[in-house]
């Protein structure tokens, strides 16, 4: 059975996963009592279902501490995908003052001012601590709903096997992903905003990639950090880790990170078949699909 599971912080999207999920053909059940996963992945799979979603976060209290023993179990006889979503506090508190809905745990704060807001999402981070890095970590403080439903799409189109590597670009003026592993700081090479033929195009535009190739300190960066790739990877399977994202910043997220994003990916593709085995190979570009903090 193809089977996910997705958690998190409330506000953080996971409505947004389920009904992309549920639109790719999955049954999706949220809220899920943990002590039920087990006699319910079991049940749906006597009955000839091959693809489930099943939401589970906070409001199940201490017994989501059962989660991680449960899911090795899981891995063991289903294609299982953990998704775990999370977003800046303050992205959280702007999404459930702008829908006026109450966050699940607000029972367990002594009122509804924003204070109790940020109590109760310390206390939902505490209770999901454990989860945390199980899964496909998912930075959504940026995201709209359109570009989270088309990451899922994109892992669902993806033959997912052995460890997830993930290249995400980023902009360090907007802070660094909570959802990134390892970063690499592309500040040091020369800035193409300065340029004005080029403050307007991205890393994705052909002029900027030349005005990048044409600096040598860009291509050794890049053959530096394919090498420490190349290393270190196979150390991280040993570890059974499944899932691995390598940030790439630069000061905008516009052009230098972008670029390398690009094309790290394409030399890893390039060598898919030897160097990369059994490892699917994604890349995202934060910074070109960031909008308002409020849009999920």
């Amino acid at each position: 059975m193809q089977l996910f599971i997705i958690t998190g912080t409330s506000g953080s999207g996971k409505s947004v996963v389920i009904r992309a999920l549920e639109d790719a053909g999955f049954n999706c059940i949220d809220n899920l009592p943990v002590h039920l996963l087990e006699d319910l992945v079991g049940g749906m799979g006597n009955s000839h279902h091959s693809q489930l979603a099943i939401a589970i976060d906070g409001r199940q209290g201490s017994s989501i501490q059962n989660l991680p023993t449960i899911i090795a179990k899981l891995k063991i006889e289903h294609e299982l995908t953990v998704l775990f979503l999370d977003a800046s506090t303050t992205t959280i508190v702007n999404r459930f003052s702008e829908t006026r809905r109450r966050h699940p745990l607000s029972s367990q704060t002594s009122n509804l001012s924003e204070s109790s807001l940020i109590e109760a999402i310390d206390i939902e981070r505490e209770l999901l601590s454990s989860l945390s890095h199980i899964g496909h970590h998912i930075d959504t403080t940026n995201l709209s709903s359109n570009t989270l439903r088309n990451w899922v799409t994109e892992l669902l189109q993806e033959k997912v096997h052995g460890l997830t590597l993930l290249f995400e670009s980023f902009g360090y003026k907007n802070g660094i992903p909570q959802d990134v592993d390892l970063i690499f700081d592309m500040r040091c090479l020369p800035n193409p905003f300065y340029e004005p033929s080029l403050r307007n195009l991205t890393g994705n535009d052909a002029p900027v990639q030349e005005f990048l190739s044409q600096h040598p300190d860009f291509a050794q960066l890049k053959h530096d950090i394919f090498e420490f790739i190349h290393y270190w990877i196979p150390k991280y399977q040993i570890d059974g880790r499944s899932y691995l994202t390598i940030g790439i910043g630069c000061t905008g997220g516009q052009h230098r990170s972008v670029a390398m994003v690009n094309e790290l990916y394409e030399q890893c593709l390039h060598h898919a078949d030897d160097m990369f085995k059994n490892i699917t190979l994604l890349k995202r570009h934060r910074e070109l699909n960031k909008i308002s903090p409020t849009a999920i």
